[in-house]
């Protein structure tokens, strides 16, 4: 009965943006990691974007810093991920992730295996 429901992917050109919304239910994304990640035809799954919803220190890898933006609201049991300067190499299909408990992701973030539940991911096609 946990799900983590995925939304906002579509078609974007090159250099525009979209913010993507991980949705839970049945269970609260309180003391967790939400990682988000992507993977494209013939690439291995990447971490992109990871949060901690107990004290909202984020992690972003190198391929994607400075572009893109995670957040939470607690209050809706929601986490986003906002994608700017987006990049054709950005195609792919995004999940969320959620580790259940705390990890200091500063230093290194749960690994794929260790997330307890994950969306069925969304499309994102960046493309002109």
């Amino acid at each position: 009965q946990v799900q983590l429901v995925e939304s906002g992917g579509g078609l974007v050109q090159p250099g525009g943006s979209l913010r993507l919304a991980c949705a839970a239910a049945g269970v609260t994304l309180d003391d967790s990691v939400i990682g988000w990640f992507r993977q494209a035809p013939g690439k291995e799954r990447e971490g992109v974007s990871y949060i901690s919803t107990s004290d909202g220190s984020t992690y972003y890898p190198d391929s994607v810093k400075g572009r893109f933006i995670i957040s939470r609201d607690n209050a809706k049991n929601t986490v986003y991920l906002q994608m700017n300067s987006l990049k054709p190499e950005d195609t792919a299909v995004y999940a969320c992730a959620a580790f259940e408990g705390r990890r200091n992701i500063a230093t290194m973030p749960p690994r794929p295996y260790e997330y307890d539940y994950w969306g069925q991911g969304t499309q994102v096609t960046v493309s002109s």
